[in-house]
Formats: structure tokens, C-alpha cells, sequence
């Protein structure tokens, strides 16, 4: 028996991923300089919530992208489509249901559910409505691009976000982030909306990127990419879950608060091994790679410039 079965540690390929240092050795293989500069904070906003939580308005952001006809596979085991993403700020009615997927470049397809209850979590938030666990939910909820830059981030999609929060009289949102961009630009809204009085609670996979930037609240489920409001067709889940958010939002006593949830993944554990894992991959598998992020960021690039350019 090794030491480690004697003192029953967890083993190490169960600790949370590193996604900063996945994705800065995946793309360094792959033959790129100057690593991404993750956004990181030293001091952080926070809002108390405002009201008692039974009669607030609350507010969903999510980076999920709506589905559109005509733009290609945007089935969860389809290859990665650039054409599927969004590139500004949209909004839907949250009472009606919406057919959102996962359009994101950094999220293992081979690891991600059918059941959109794990990126977007509306049916957890009406079932919290409709038993007075919040006052109401907004009548919009929100959906924020992924964009690498930053500055646009913080200065133009930050700024419509507060708008909107405001047009619908939200007293607090939550957020849910997708893939390793996707949490650093959530971060970047619920800094932006907490240091304007909204208070705000994140919902997300990848540890190190939200705390790295630094969040007035946090909810971690140590699950794949993709799947952080809930585990597969599981309503308890979905329920307990939002209830851990909602929780944060009443009680969390300064910023920087993180609660793990206590849930443990019940698909496959290959998840962890297998992102961005260069140990399983040939030069050949590597330049493959390069090659179809090449296409990617090129097709990106094209859609990007199109749709954010001036308008008349």
C-alpha cells in the first residue's frame, strides 16, 4: 500500500486542472510566442445584495451562443465552428425556452453533454422563481461574446452589460462560463457589474482563471469544461447547484469568496488526462493542430472583423 492509499489523499490527477498552464503548453507547442496574459487583480469589488434575496431580481449572463440554422454542425460532438460563435452582446426572453450551445475553441467536445441544463442553467432559475427562493427573474437574460481582447471586454462589452442589468432592474445576476476565455471575460463583467452595485455570482470550471482575475464570488464544480451548472439530466443537480449560487450571493461575507461544489462528476474521469494533454501526442498530432487552429483563427478573425467593424 502506497503512502498515499495509507493517508487517503486523493490521487493527483484528481486535483483541479491548471488551465493557465495547459493552454500557455499547448499553445507554446504548437509553435506560438508571447503567451496569453490572463487578466489578474490584486483588489476586488464588492456589492452586498441589497435587498433579502425572496425579493430580488436576478439576472443570467451566459457565454452559450444561440443556435442558427444555415452556420454548420453545431452539434456537441461536432468539430469546433468558428461560424457558430458570437461577437456582441444579445439578450433573450427568459420566458420562453432557447436552444443555446457551446461554441467555444478551448472545450473538449469529446467531454461535452447533450443537456444544455449544464451550460445554461434558465430551468434552475425559474424553479427557484416559482418557489419564492428569489423574487423574480429578470425578463431577459443576457449573452456575452468571448472575445480574446480584453480591452474590448472591459471598455465596450462590460459597459452594455451594466446597461442592460440596469434597462431590467436587476438587483443581483449570475454568471456561467464555458471555456478557459469564457471565465476570464465573466470574471471581467461581474468585476465591472459589482463595482456599479450590482452584486454577482459566478458559476465555473476552470479554478485558477476566475481567481487568478478575481471575483467578488464563486461557485467551483470540479467538472469538465462545459458542464459547471450541473451534471448531466440530473435536476437535483441543476437545483443544488444554483442553490449554492444563491447561498453565495446572501451570505458570502467578503470578496474572493470561493465554495466548492460538493459534487462529484459521474461521467467519465478521462476528462482531466485529456486536455490539451501534449504526453498523448505525436509531432505529426501536433502539427495537425496547428494547422486546424490556424483555420480556426483565421475563420474567426474574418467573422470578428465583419460583424464589430464601424457602422455607418
Amino acid at each position: 500500500m502506497t503512502t498515499d492509499e495509507t493517508l487517503g489523499f486523493a490521487p493527483e490527477d484528481e486535483l483541479p486542472v491548471r488551465y493557465i498552464d495547459r493552454t500557455h503548453a499547448w499553445y507554446g507547442a504548437l509553435g506560438y510566442g508571447n503567451p496569453y496574459r490572463y487578466a489578474q487583480f490584486t483588489e476586488v469589488p464588492f456589492t452586498p445584495l441589497g435587498t433579502t434575496l425572496n425579493a430580488a431580481r436576478v439576472s443570467l449572463f451566459t457565454t452559450a451562443a444561440p443556435f442558427r440554422p444555415g452556420k454548420g454542425d453545431q452539434s456537441v460532438r461536432g468539430p469546433y465552428n468558428a461560424s457558430a460563435k458570437f461577437y456582441e452582446i444579445y439578450s433573450g426572453n427568459t420566458s420562453q425556452d432557447h436552444d443555446l450551445r457551446v461554441s467555444h475553441v478551448g472545450v473538449q467536445r469529446a467531454h461535452l453533454e447533450e443537456d444544455s441544463n449544464c451550460w445554461f442553467p434558465l430551468p434552475a432559475l425559474r424553479r427557484a422563481a416559482a418557489r419564492r427562493r428569489i423574487g423574480a427573474l429578470t425578463a431577459r437574460f443576457h449573452g456575452i461574446p468571448t472575445n480574446r481582447s480584453q480591452r474590448h471586454t472591459m471598455f465596450v462589452d462590460c459597459p452594455q452589460a451594466l446597461t442592460r442589468c440596469r434597462e431590467d432592474g436587476a438587483d443581483a445576476a449570475v454568471l456561467v462560463a464555458n471555456c478557459p476565455i469564457c471565465h476570464q471575460t465573466l470574471s471581467l463583467v461581474a468585476r465591472h457589474l459589482e463595482a456599479n452595485g450590482v452584486p454577482t455570482v459566478l458559476i465555473g470550471a476552470a479554478k485558477d482563471i476566475v481567481e487568478t482575475c478575481g471575483v467578488p464570488r464563486f461557485v467551483f464544480s470540479d467538472f469538465p469544461l462545459g458542464s459547471a451548472a450541473a451534471r448531466p439530466f440530473d435536476p437535483a443537480s441543476q437545483d443544488s447547484t444554483m442553490e449554492l449560487a444563491l447561498r453565495m450571493l446572501e451570505g458570502a461575507p467578503a470578496p474572493r469568496s470561493t465554495v466548492q461544489n460538493p459534487l462529484r462528476w459521474n461521467g467519465s474521469p478521462e476528462w482531466r488526462r485529456d486536455y490539451l494533454n501534449l504526453s498523448v501526442l505525436t509531432p505529426a498530432d501536433i502539427e495537425r493542430a496547428r494547422r486546424v487552429n490556424d483555420m480556426n483563427k483565421s475563420a474567426a478573425r474574418r467573422i470578428r472583423e465583419a460583424t464589430l467593424e464601424p457602422k455607418d
